[in-house]
């Protein structure tokens, strides 16, 4: 087969069915192939920033996703997606096509291309933001095919291929070469050893799960370590419904120093904190309240694990947590069981507000919803919902790049079509890629969406002062807006709470794309997201004033650490990613 028809088999084997983007000359012969394959269909979206998101939204329901631009325009436009993937461990499989070999190596000046015909500057501005880059040529392309899917899987990160038009039609072997690793055996048996003893000596042991869990595919596996060992258990912010919300053993989400101060005590005063699949931010983990020294603790990434402060590399999460289930003794910890989600109450028809708005929409969800919630105030007041058992929640916490729901939206319902999906997103946020709701009425697909409208950019005017201009945003009927698209579509205005109930039952007779605009006025806004904020500023002034765990002169120098710190002290400061450090140790945080 050729290499367009070869990168296309291994979507297929990763059970990739759908691939998202735009249609450019230079991909032509990528989506020939993708049309060919019978078991693979193309998704075609409004723009590649969207078509990111879409294949993001996706990998996250279907474990892998995959994304086709055209060279320079089109792939820069997708750079923010990508980013995104790379930052929150979202398997995606980014695609491009370039010109051909010829135009290459003669450097001749075609379109879409900067005017000294670099070739290669926009694989180089992406090789920071994936897991590994390819430029295929005649000598390498099936080697190179092979290398970066073999790193996407065990990774878990995006993966970039360049492929130039005459590559893709250029004939390679089609041998079977398996993507799946195993852990090192010996590895894992110490760490189960070392974990299981950890774990049986304590007398305060706490598990805390996030999303890296539903990332490396260790959902069950998680949840029998969480049911057999008896252990008391809460979550990260992309970490929520993990497990049942009903577990006898559940302390409900970690919101740090803010909200639910029974985790919180069980957190502060554990001798064996067992963190698993860990995101440590500061939105994420609600101003990085751990209040313990993260060398002390255990934590199970995705192939490697902590155990007090030494890294173990290439174990699966999965296995350790297998091996660890079947070497632990169950504790017998009575815990103070906190209250769990809303308490919703029906009131007459006043105007809406976010006191009503979540606890009715609690009240709302299924088992086996998908519910998709943007970036801003959405997020966190869904935090503190009770949901159904089996429902797939899913933040952008960490990147945090507003509009990425609305388009991941449309991936997710398209790796799970017989799923309900539950979309809510602010309108700042759904202007910037509202779009998609074509696409979803030309593919099929009805996820029923609630759009947020309170003029304006809400979780900035919490962070600024209230009458700041940049915070307004241009005016928008949403429902004749979502009414001029083409399809079976049913879109509600709502101000009221009798409104917003009648339209959240409406949706439960319509077989259409619902989508219902909830008018408030323009401060409103959960009061977690404002808790958390004005605990986030005053944190921050702390912070700046707290000095380097390392000498002055060679502050934020990981070269310099690296020179002056053994291993095991290295290892602890990068682990615990320099939690306490602002805008001026932003270098030394992204490296």
């Amino acid at each position: 087969m050729n290499t367009a028809e070869y990168i296309v088999k291994k979507l297929e084997e990763l059970g990739i069915t759908e691939v998202f983007g735009l249609a450019g000359d230079y991909n032509f012969n990528i989506l020939y192939a993708i049309e060919k394959n019978p078991n693979t269909k193309w998704i075609g979206c409004t723009n590649e920033l969207n078509a990111g998101y879409a294949a993001d939204g996706y990998a996250r329901v279907k474990g892998y996703g995959a994304l086709l631009t055209t060279f320079g325009v089109g792939e820069l436009s997708a750079i923010n997606a990508v980013a995104g993937a790379m930052a929150e461990n979202i398997p995606l499989i980014h695609i491009v096509g370039t010109p051909s070999t010829k135009a290459i190596d003669k450097k001749i000046l075609l379109h879409h291309n900067l005017q000294n015909a670099n070739y290669k500057a926009f694989i180089n501005a992406y090789e920071n933001l994936v897991a590994a880059t390819a430029f295929l040529t005649r000598d390498n392309a099936k080697m190179e095919i092979d290398r970066v899917f073999k790193t996407l899987v065990k990774e878990k990160q995006p993966i970039y291929i360049a492929v130039p038009m005459d590559i893709a039609q250029m004939e390679i072997s089609d041998k079977y070469v398996s993507c799946d690793w195993e852990s090192n055996k010996e590895t894992l048996t110490e760490v189960g050893i070392k974990i299981s003893e950890k774990i049986n000596s304590a007398k305060k042991p706490i598990i805390i799960g996030d999303s890296l869990i539903k990332r490396f595919d260790a959902k069950i596996e998680y949840k029998e370590f969480v049911e057999k060992s008896m252990i008391p258990a809460t979550n990260f912010l992309m970490g929520t419904n993990l497990i049942d919300m009903d577990y006898e053993k559940f302390l409900g989400g970690y919101f740090g120093e803010i909200r639910n101060p029974i985790a919180h005590k069980y957190i502060k005063d554990t001798d064996c904190l067992i963190a698993v699949g860990p995101i440590y931010s500061d939105l994420n983990s609600f101003g990085f309240g751990i209040p313990h020294n993260l060398n002390d603790h255990i934590a199970i990434y995705g192939n490697y694990t902590y155990i007090n402060g030494k890294r173990y590399d290439d174990v699966k999460m999965s296995d350790v947590l297998n091996v660890v289930t079947n070497q632990i003794k169950p504790k017998d910890v009575k815990i103070d069981r906190p209250n769990i989600g809303y308490k919703y109450k029906t009131k007459e028809n006043e105007p809406l507000n976010s006191d009503y708005i979540y606890p009715r929409i609690q009240e709302f969800f299924k088992e086996n919803d998908i519910v998709i919630a943007d970036t801003g105030t959405v997020a966190h007041g869904l935090a503190l919902t009770k949901f159904p058992e089996n429902a797939q929640v899913e933040f952008q916490s960490l990147w945090g790049s507003i509009g990425w729901a609305t388009p991941a939206a449309l991936g997710a319902n398209l790796a799970k079509p017989n799923s309900r999906v539950v979309l809510l997103t602010g309108e700042g946020a759904h202007q910037i890629t509202a779009m998609e709701i074509g696409s979803m009425l030309r593919y099929g697909i009805k996820p029923i969406i609630i759009v947020l409208n309170n003029k304006g950019y809400t979780t900035e005017r919490l962070l600024s002062k209230e009458d700041c201009s940049f915070n307004d945003i241009v005016q928008i009927n949403y429902t004749k807006f979502a009414r001029t698209f083409v399809g079976d579509i049913w879109a509600t205005k709502t101000e009221t709470t009798e409104d917003f109930d009648k339209a959240l039952k409406v949706t439960q007779i319509m077989n259409k794309l619902c989508y219902i605009e909830v008018c408030t006025e323009s401060m409103d806004a959960p009061k977690l997201i404002k808790e958390l904020i004005e605990y986030l500023k005053n944190k921050q002034e702390k912070i700046i004033k707290q000095k380097s765990v390392h000498k002055e002169e060679d502050k934020y120098d990981f070269k310099s650490l690296k020179t002056n710190y053994s291993n095991s002290e290295y290892e602890t400061v990068v682990h615990k990613g320099f939690n306490y450090s602002i805008s001026e140790n932003e270098g030394a945080q992204n490296e």
